[in-house]
């Protein structure tokens, strides 16, 4: 139940004194006094706010404000004119998850500020203090003195307190496949990061110094601190440009064709700009800020909505073996072959099949700015979509579309209708888009207002056919799949595919930070799974390879959250494994709890989840280059009663780059008490499936 209720008269009394002495700070903590916002409005009506969180500091004073083209306005001294306070205390639960209850607390200070010049414009901003953090945005209501309007820059700072080690990754409006690289806040240097990074094509870096949130910082007293955003919604992404001496970030957001930042109109609101922080690393992982402040689900029959394991007539086209184009002979999307895969996938328990490659257009679909490359609906002659879904059908399984834009979102916007009936038709429910290229309209980016838009615009249209999405070359997520519970998963960071990137591709470390930074805002589909390590299979030249062991490849099941996961591998390479593929068939997608057991950015993670509906534990632990012994602690497991543990461990002699294939299973009677050993190889994991006697 809600429970929210007006501050204490003695609260209310100081807020209204703050506002006839501008000077005087207004503060606001938390529920359990962990974190403290202080407001100050200076006599010159800067406002500007300030965290800490245990007497430590988080953010040091830092400005708010906006400069608009239209009207010509800059917004950055202020008049107190309200105050507003309440708190919140309910708890509401998820379509699908990590927990099947989300507990959302908070006290809210809400500042109506207009503007100290001649403008007359007023605005809101609204602070919300959890235990493990602060969101806050701004709100420009109905008003004469502002209707339309053009945001030509925000002024959000957020200034750090020292010199903090640092995750991070260069600016790129249009993609956010990077690496992260860690360093001191001071040493952030994005040009020479991307330049290291050839595999992708750069194509509109905003400069020195500018960087993509999320970022996460740990400082020298302890604490763990993530800088990100939440509820994005008709509005460009933040970026966030760094002053090194001043050691502080502000946003840049991501401009359209002629530069301007967003077009709005009154009421209107920003997303949440959020700073969650905690002296565990664990608690990061476990927060839930970011998705309580996201609006609830607009979809009132969710029953449809299903998470789901899927196999892929994808990673052959990766590896050489096949191709998505039709014309040289290596045609993947055919009857026949894609019949081997829906075999496969009945065979072993999957729900769906994804084809990639499967419709005409792939001969001249990258890089040419065409519109009309595909039209979502004409299958090449060698695919019979038609046949092959009856036949997916009579096997229990779903084929998953595919509908790759080419960038071309305008054609895509023009033929969704036709495209979403045409998998109706089929009986397809499931879509992967994909927005690989140049955006037309032209000068566009893939993380600016217009295409913020689209993203919505596609997971509202699909939720009318009773579609769920999986979008890829997308802009990061920030918590919108509590309001579009159809959008079940997006790709938006460096995903399983840069295996097979010619230069860096994915670094042991890189899946230990992406929980902590990316997977902040919501689910990746990562396309975990894969069993064969160098990628030499169908052509000898090449030297590409995958920097894990197969173990590890296992736990990414549980560390690497989605309710949409690929087994990404051929079934070729599976059927070598049997025994370890298990893992892979036996570990669920949606989670009745998720205990974060142990974690370190760039290091090491252990989560253990419950399977929805059932008493089967799952734990997943994952390590960087660094081999590591640990022990774990079973007390996740229900008290009194013994479990079957099944271990799918490195084998002694494991390492990724040596012996990454090497892994052992064994069997064990644990409880909640039982001290477990486990040794993790270089580069290694291992996953455990725990089944209650």
């Amino acid at each position: 139940m809600a429970n929210t209720f007006r501050f204490l008269s003695t609260l209310i009394l100081v807020c209204q004194v703050a506002v006839l002495y501008a000077q005087q700070p207004i503060f606001i903590s938390s529920p359990d006094k962990s974190v403290l916002l202080t407001i100050s409005n200076t006599n010159s009506g800067n406002v500007t706010y300030r965290i800490s969180y245990k007497g430590k500091k988080v953010i040091e004073p830092s400005g708010l404000g906006f400069v608009f083209s239209k009207p010509k306005v800059t917004l950055s001294a202020f008049t107190i004119a309200k105050i507003d306070s309440s708190a919140t205390d309910e708890t509401w639960k998820p379509v699908w998850g990590e927990v099947s209850q989300i507990r959302n607390h908070y006290n809210e200070l809400a500042l109506t500020l207009t503007d100290k010049a001649s403008s007359g414009i007023s605005l809101r901003v609204r602070f919300r203090v959890f235990n493990d953090g602060v969101g806050f945005r701004y709100e420009f209501p109905e008003q004469t003195a502002l209707t339309h309007f053009v945001v030509d820059d925000e002024k959000t700072q957020f200034t750090l307190s020292a010199n903090h080690k640092t995750f991070w990754i260069p600016s790129d409006y249009d993609t956010n496949e990077y690496l992260y690289n860690t360093t001191k806040l001071s040493e952030v240097d994005p040009l020479p990061a991307a330049d290291k990074e050839k595999d992708i094509a750069l194509k509109s870096l905003a400069g020195a110094d500018v960087i993509q949130s999320p970022l996460l910082f740990k400082t020298d007293d302890g604490l763990y601190i993530s800088i990100y955003e939440a509820a994005l919604i008709n509005y460009p992404v933040m970026h966030l440009r760094l002053d090194k001496k001043a050691l502080r970030l502000t946003t840049q957001l991501v401009p359209d064709a002629v530069g301007n930042k967003a077009y709005l109109q009154t009421p209107a609101q920003t997303p949440w700009r959020t700073i969650i922080v905690s002296d565990k690393a664990t608690d990061i992982l476990s927060s839930k800020l970011i998705l309580n402040l996201n609006e609830p689900s607009t979809i009132p029959d969710s029953s449809w909505i299903k998470p789901q394991k899927f196999v892929g007539m994808w990673w052959e086209m990766h590896i050489g073996k096949a191709t998505w184009e039709k014309a040289g002979g290596k045609h993947g999307a055919n009857t026949r072959n894609v019949k081997t895969y829906i075999d496969f996938a009945a065979k072993y328990g999957f729900d769906g099949v994804l084809v990639e490659g499967w419709n005409v257009g792939w001969e001249d679909w990258f890089g040419n700015w065409k519109e009309n490359v595909f039209d979502f609906v004409t299958p090449y002659p060698d695919y019979n979509l038609d046949s092959l879904t009856k036949y997916a059908q009579q096997k229990g399984v779903r084929i998953i579309m595919h509908h790759e834009t080419s960038g071309s979102v305008t054609n895509y916007e023009r033929r969704m209708d036709a495209a979403f009936q045409y998998m109706v038709k089929e009986g397809i429910n499931t879509v992967k888009t994909g927005y690989v290229g140049r955006i037309i309209p032209r000068g566009e980016h893939h993380d600016g207002q217009w295409m913020v838009g689209h993203y919505q615009r596609v997971a509202e249209k699909a939720a009318q056919y009773k579609i769920m999405v999986d979008s890829h070359e997308s802009a990061h997520p920030t918590g919108l799949h509590r309001t579009y519970p159809n959008w079940m998963a997006s790709e938006a960071a460096r995903g399983s595919e840069f295996n097979n990137a010619p230069t860096l591709g994915i670094t042991p470390e890189h899946t230990t930070i992406l929980p902590f930074t990316r997977m902040l805002g919501g689910p990746m589909d990562f396309t975990p799974g894969l069993f064969r390590f160098k990628l030499n299979q169908f052509d000898s030249t090449r030297t590409t390879r995958v920097r894990t062991t197969l173990a590890k490849q296992l736990a990414l099941y549980i560390t690497l959250y989605s309710p949409l996961q690929m087994a990404a591998d051929l079934p070729e390479n599976y059927e070598k494994h049997l025994d370890a593929f298990q893992f892979i068939r036996d570990v669920a997608v949606d989670w009745d709890d998720t205990r974060i057991v142990a974690a370190e950015p760039g290091d090491y993670i252990t989560i253990a989840r419950k399977a929805k509906g059932k008493n089967d534990w799952f734990l997943g632990s994952i390590t960087d280059e660094t081999s590591r012994d640990q022990t774990l602690l079973l007390n996740f497991l229900e008290p009194g009663k013994t479990y079957e543990a099944t271990l799918y461990l490195d084998a002694p002699n494991a390492d990724w780059q040596t012996n990454p294939e090497a892994y052992t299973i064994e069997k064990k009677q644990v409880n909640s008490k039982t001290k477990l050993p486990i040794h993790l190889a270089k580069g290694g994991g291992c996953a455990i499936r725990f089944v209650r006697q």
